[in-house]
């Protein structure tokens, strides 16, 4: 038998879908699983997209173009306009959701060796991304008594070395759903420009920030246009996951020319996906309004329950719709794992995420598990109350 490659055999799993044949084999036995392990919202798909799915007039789906379609490209730019970040057309790339966006950035600046640094917990397919271009993640972890807040810029500096890259950010961050303030950024444009790193910053979640203080941008910072490169989906703010489309965002010619070299040997993002995301630009401010609405609602009436479940705690996320909560377990993984394989209430469980798939650094996370906010309020109620149960018989309890 051949040997397979060793990039495939060290690419980690997925801590958000390792778990989905315990979950399937849970709804096989009749268990009803509250799925808050993945970022899959259960709002509905603006209208205006699945009419522009049903009325395609063409007689051929034909492949687009490799950065994407012009018209789609021109309702970006004004989208990102009214953020305030100021990019022309030209400047944004279709990507084949924010997934390959990422992989073609790292493809596009990085080589082999290469490390790009990474505040953690971080989103946990940056690995395996930085694994398929060959380069190395360094973690700083962020701490959950401090809200998951940027680390020390200091802590960023003892990693430079002369192999480092970029830095990396999710700006709201998932997992945690922290917000970057306005000082935090400026002290990364500092650092980027002091060493002339890259800035990979993952803005999908621009639309849900709680914080109530300006959304800044990796954009927004002056001095460093030519290092910033903007990563971006309409997955989340339209409820459109399947669609797979993405974007990525710059201003340097010289990675958008290397960027385009991996897209045309793609070929072209998905046509179907690129004509509902269009359509989806032309929502209405009600759309966008009640989603972000219901996300804050849900926001506080989870973490709310949660903090009052004995041994748990949960700081405030201030954007995106997931927190990382710190459970009384010994260990997440086999928590969540017996939550689907072992356990329910009333014949219902829950599935979460384990937090140790966050984090790039072996041992953190143990007693930490994602979950995301993407049901209504009578489930999280109901899940609440079933993961409460549960830690008052779960065999690895601490504390």
């Amino acid at each position: 038998m051949p040997s397979v490659s060793k990039r495939g055999e060290i690419m980690p799993e997925s801590p958000i879908r390792k778990l989905v044949p315990f979950a399937n084999k849970a709804k096989s036995e009749g268990k009803k699983v509250y799925h808050l392990n993945i970022g899959q919202p259960d709002i509905a798909t603006p209208a205006e997209a699945l009419a522009a799915i049903k009325n395609i007039d063409r007689e051929i789906l034909e492949y687009s173009p490799s950065e994407g379609i012009l018209s789609l490209r021109e309702k970006l730019t004004d989208y990102y306009h009214r953020f305030k970040i100021d990019v022309a057309t030209e400047d944004i790339i279709v990507t084949t959701g924010g997934s390959e966006a990422v992989t073609f950035a790292f493809l596009a600046c990085l080589d082999p060796g290469d490390e790009i640094i990474v505040p953690e917990p971080s989103y946990a397919n940056y690995t395996a991304f930085a694994t398929i271009a060959g380069a190395e993640i360094k973690p700083i972890p962020s701490k959950i008594e401090e809200g998951f807040a940027l680390p020390p810029i200091e802590k960023f500096e003892e990693l430079i070395t002369p192999r480092t890259k970029g830095i990396l950010i999710c700006n709201p961050n998932n997992p945690t759903g922290y917000l970057y303030t306005r000082a935090e950024m400026k002290k990364l444009r500092d650092l980027i420009k002091k060493h002339n790193l890259f800035l990979f910053s993952d803005e999908v979640y621009r639309e849900f920030c709680y914080s109530g203080a300006p959304y800044i941008s990796a954009f927004h910072l002056e001095g460093i246009e030519n290092n910033v490169i903007l990563i971006d989906s309409v997955s989340k703010r339209y409820s459109e996951c399947g669609i797979r489309i993405g974007t990525l965002v710059t201003q340097n010619e010289k990675v958008r020319e290397n960027v385009m070299k991996l897209c045309q040997a793609r070929l072209s993002p998905p046509l179907i996906g690129q004509i509902a995301a269009e359509a989806s630009l032309d929502v209405s401010e009600e759309y966008l309004l009640n989603v972000y609405d219901e996300y804050l609602d849900r926001r506080k009436f989870l973490v709310d329950g949660l903090n009052r479940i004995e041994g748990v705690y949960s700081p405030i996320p201030m954007g995106a719709f997931y927190t990382l909560a710190k459970l009384p377990i010994d260990d997440s993984d086999k928590f969540c794992q017996w939550l689907l394989e072992e356990f329910s209430y009333e014949n219902e469980t829950i599935f979460m995420a384990p937090a140790t798939g966050f984090y790039t650094t072996p041992g953190l996370g143990k007693q930490e598990v994602r979950i995301a906010y993407v049901l209504k309020k009578e489930e999280l109620a109901k899940s609440l109350r079933i993961l409460e149960e549960a830690l008052k018989v779960y065999p690895g309890r601490v504390g």
